[in-house]
């Protein structure tokens, strides 16, 4: 019986998840800091460049774990690490320079995590790749960081030793290798505020995509276990997706999309499937059958608000009600997974 979703290594990617929001706060509170306490005006403008793209990322984490559907607190050994560096970038131990020494080992972690969930998604299933997928701004991004930090490093570094200035020769060959960066990204950089406020139609869709992947999982599995794991968050997900909707999305598009009704008794006749395929042994004959019913059920619904719902909203609200929208059903999932997984402990 399928009844929950039990899977150590999606617990672990939900752990780095976890890691990677309270190291992306820690980097958030330090570039605050390090603003405020540095007189040069070149580094306190780059330093305020990457406060801005941390803020706008701390957003995009945030997204992913709710896209993700796994929840998990930081590792302790992390949340104790980052309490001790904290402490060290607020007190007076430590020069400037190896303040902003501190800072760059921080984003050489979170690029390395960032780096790491992504690897560990493309071994653990499609629907796991397809919720973290925003992230690819956070890595590169973090990375483009970590090398302009060494430039800074150099110009703080000589001055504390020599009281003179460095040789910009450094810096130069910086800037040269994060333009390389940004040209080998594609235009995952350069097209990060696109993914900043991302609006309601944005997110109605990644969820679209994770669970039309997650069918295609179940399909091609011929491995009661795994099919039970890829429904177990096919459950979790639909669920989660359809209550929030029916809480924020449909009562806000009532008014002006006159098919709301019906996209509440295409849901409806879901969650019913849903709940029959979850008294059902994977391994069953029926089941996947039962699954494909439930699947021509959900992408019809699908096609419905991606092209009338979606042109609704278009023509109906600014871009500033979608993104507020997109807010309020990205913290409506987030409250219904935490009451989900508490009913399930």
């Amino acid at each position: 019986m399928v009844l929950t979703l039990d899977d150590t290594k999606r617990m672990a990617i939900a752990t780095k998840l976890a890691d990677m929001k309270a190291l992306q706060q820690l980097l958030i509170a330090n570039e605050e800091k390090l603003i405020s306490a540095i007189s040069d005006s070149e580094i306190s403008k780059r330093l305020s460049d990457f406060l801005e793209d941390d803020r706008k990322n701390l957003g995009i984490i945030e997204t992913t774990i709710v896209q993700y559907g796994v929840k998990a607190e930081p590792k302790e050994t992390v949340t104790k690490m980052l309490k001790e560096v904290e402490q060290l970038m607020a007190g007076s131990e430590l020069t400037l320079f190896e303040k902003v020494s501190q800072h760059e080992l921080l984003k050489h972690k979170q690029t390395m995590t960032g780096l790491l969930i992504h690897k560990a998604a493309q071994k653990v299933g499609a629907d796991v790749e397809a919720a973290i997928a925003p992230l690819n701004t956070v890595n590169f991004e973090s990375r483009a960081h970590q090398e302009q930090l060494k430039g800074i490093l150099e110009i703080l570094g000589v001055r504390e030793l020599t009281g003179q200035e460095a040789d910009q020769g450094l810096w130069a060959r910086v800037q040269d290798a994060v333009a390389a960066l940004t040209g080998v990204a594609g235009s995952v950089v350069t097209q990060a505020s696109d993914k900043s406020d991302m609006n309601l139609q944005d997110i109605i869709r990644m969820d679209h995509q994770k669970a039309n992947t997650l069918f295609m999982e179940i399909n091609q599995s011929d491995n009661p276990a795994k099919i039970q794991e890829y429904f177990g968050q096919l459950y979790k997900d639909l669920s989660v997706h359809a209550e929030a909707e029916e809480q924020v999305v449909y009562p806000a598009v009532r008014a002006f999309y006159n098919d709301t009704q019906e996209l509440y008794d295409e849901q409806a006749e879901m969650k019913v499937l849903l709940n029959q395929i979850k008294a059902m042994s994977p391994a069953s004959a029926e089941f996947k059958s039962k699954v494909n019913q439930l699947k021509d059920i959900v992408m019809d619904h699908v096609r419905q608000e991606e092209s009338t719902m979606f042109t609704a909203i278009r023509n109906n609200l600014s871009s500033a009600q979608s993104e507020q929208l997109a807010t309020q059903f990205k913290a409506a999932k987030s409250k219904l997974q935490d009451k989900m997984s508490a009913a399930m402990k």
